[in-house]
């Protein structure tokens, strides 16, 4: 499942969910960072890839349907 979640700073991180922990940490997978601009538009997202998001900073998480899984491939090379 892809997550949304929204920080204190005004991030947004979409990335697929892996595991959370008591203190409500969120590991993400696949992860891309959104930063709004100053006019209010999303700017192009950031790859980040493996995140750890520390739960005291999240202000809201939400499954992310907007984003089309399919699109989403992974390549191993061998």
């Amino acid at each position: 499942m892809n997550f949304r979640i929204e920080m204190t700073d005004g991030r947004v991180l979409i990335g697929v969910f892996l595991c959370t922990d008591r203190d409500a940490n969120v590991i993400l997978g696949a992860c891309s960072e959104y930063l709004k601009s100053n006019d209010g538009e999303t700017e192009e997202p950031r790859v980040l890839g493996l995140v750890m998001v520390p739960g005291r900073h999240i202000v809201s998480i939400k499954i992310d349907d907007t984003m089309d899984t399919t699109s989403q491939k992974y390549y191993y090379e061998e």
